[in-house]
């Protein structure tokens, strides 16, 4: 298994509910049937325990070890009652996997009873479920990627048209820092989908997170930032209504900036956002007008130039 494979596998335990992967097929048991009853349901269907219901609501659990026991004392002909577990130790079905992980490894039981909210059993879990459910999902995850990156690589051969674009839009709020980089890390996410090379996703996402960050910091009024997507290039676009910035030429310059103390104080603003962005693009333009807003406009194409210089890095 791959480094990318285990970290998704450490995702899936977390997102996987209980109900996703459990056995639904239970055979069950009531109290007055005998351990010798037990002995064939669980030698014929290769089962190591039994929920006991009684009205189908649980009442206990019997356990191979249970009826080792029992098999040990010659006391196959005497009920399920005598020898079953009450008190047991049960998980919902929309409860994730690594909450029943926690409770095999807190409990030291071997299965737990899947019941739903209302209280109804609804399957059963044991350790060797949740491995089966991890590697089965992990397959269908790596699947569907695998069909998504083939489908968006092909978007563009297989439509027919003189030019082809996608446009990716993203609002960006004013002085929302909860929010500040999520339009830039949705655009990574999609241009990665679009099975674009890693490199060029890595120049993308600086520019335009600098450039998110931009329109969070000093307009008055949010604005967005869209990416156009060709079968050559990306377009990377900011714009923004806000005060607009009296000296273009000076804000080029390394570490000038506007943002106010407050600002600087929360580690943004420091005045490497447009240098970052002009070392990691191919083309850059900037025009702003005072009382009317900026307009940021960076390209990056599609093939592989040089590396991504080592003080390109996000200005924060």
């Amino acid at each position: 298994m791959t480094v990318t494979e285990v970290y998704k596998a450490q995702e899936l335990v977390y997102e996987l509910k209980v109900g996703e992967i459990m056995t639904r097929r239970v055979l069950t048991v009531t109290p007055d049937m005998t351990m010798h009853q037990v002995k064939n349901l669980m030698r014929d269907n290769r089962i190591s325990g039994l929920p006991v219901l009684v009205n189908e609501k649980l009442v206990g659990i019997v356990s191979i070890e249970d009826l080792i026991v029992t098999m040990e004392r010659g006391e196959l002909e005497t009920s399920v009652s005598e020898h079953m577990t009450i008190g047991v130790y049960t998980i919902y079905e929309d409860e994730s996997v690594i909450q029943a992980l926690n409770k095999f490894t807190k409990t030291g039981v071997g299965r737990l009873p899947v019941v739903s909210r209302a209280g109804k059993l609804v399957g059963i879990i044991t350790p060797d479920d949740i491995t089966r459910g991890v590697l089965k999902a992990l397959q269908v995850a790596y699947h569907e990627e695998e069909i998504r990156r083939y489908r968006a690589s092909h978007l563009f051969q297989d439509i027919a048209s003189d030019q082809t674009k996608l446009l990716l839009t993203y609002a960006v709020p004013p002085r929302d820092f909860n929010l500040a980089g999520r339009a830039s890390s949705q655009l990574k996410l999609a241009l990665g989908r679009l099975g674009v090379d890693p490199r060029i996703v890595r120049r993308v996402a600086i520019a335009a997170y600098e450039a998110e960050m931009n329109i969070v910091i000093h307009s008055t009024s949010g604005g967005h930032l869209c990416a156009e997507v060709t079968s050559e290039r990306i377009v990377v676009q900011a714009v923004d209504q806000g005060p607009g910035i009296p000296d273009v030429q000076k804000a080029l310059q390394p570490g000038y900036s506007t943002a106010p103390d407050w600002i600087r104080e929360m580690g943004f603003g420091a005045g490497m956002g447009f240098t970052n962005i002009r070392n990691c693009v191919d083309e850059f333009s900037l025009e702003s007008s005072l009382d009317k807003g900026t307009r940021l406009e960076a390209v990056v194409y599609l093939h592989l130039g040089e590396e991504l210089p080592d003080e390109a890095t996000p200005d924060r």
